[in-house]
């Protein structure tokens, strides 16, 4: 059973001010990202796609895939992409205690730290499957970070939609500064090897510019 929206409302915008939902500009800009990578192969694809359409996007990486697949993730750094915390290990907010849940969001900084040689100081994060506690998000913050959720989600992890409705969730709902969700998974592969490369020839015909978050 469907759980999740494709477009996020205004009201839902209006009540989680604390979150960045989309990104408002003049210059009709939209913001592609993906969760869960760096994977083998598919966070390489999505690489290979980017770079032939000269487009900069945000990766929200996983803690442990940035341990096990470090060369990948050293190619989205150096392509000049947008790195951001997703967690160590894509923990669900709602389900997990404050102290587990920042520790976790703290060793995921930390490997993006060790990876780049660098302090981590963009302070991006997106909660896992968009579930973080009120508390949670306030302990974040502290830690400087900004808390970046989604204006539409491509669904592109639901096994049960097609791939045609995957690129119409992106086609339909994209407006200028939305903040667009892709996953860079095995799961989402079959849907986002279709969509992406079409929606991004589709938006790019109705005039939208590409922007990493910072």
């Amino acid at each position: 059973m469907k759980t999740y929206w494709v477009k996020t409302g205004s009201i839902i915008k209006r009540f989680f001010k604390g979150y960045v939902w989309d990104v408002p500009n003049s210059s009709n800009t939209i913001y592609l990202t993906f969760d869960d990578g760096p994977t083998p192969e598919i966070t390489e694809w999505v690489l290979g796609i980017l770079k032939q359409h000269d487009i900069k996007a945000t990766f929200f990486c996983i803690g442990n895939n940035i341990e096990k697949y470090p060369d990948i993730f050293k190619k989205v750094v150096e392509q000049g992409h947008s790195i951001a915390n997703h967690t160590f290990n894509h923990v669900n907010g709602w389900n997990t205690q404050n102290d587990a849940y920042l520790e976790n969001t703290d060793a995921c900084e930390k490997s993006i730290e060790r990876h780049t040689g660098t302090v981590y100081t963009q302070k991006l994060f997106r909660p896992p499957y968009g579930k973080i506690k009120s508390t949670q998000a306030a302990e974040v913050r502290k830690r400087g970070y900004k808390i970046i959720m989604w204006d539409v989600l491509s669904a592109d992890f639901d096994k049960k939609i097609t791939p045609q409705k995957c690129l119409a969730n992106v086609t339909k709902n994209t407006r200028e500064g939305s903040v667009i969700i892709f996953h860079d998974s095995v799961k989402a592969f079959p849907n986002l090897e279709y969509a992406l490369p079409k929606a991004i020839d589709y938006l790019k015909g109705k005039g939208f510019n590409f922007a990493a978050l910072d």
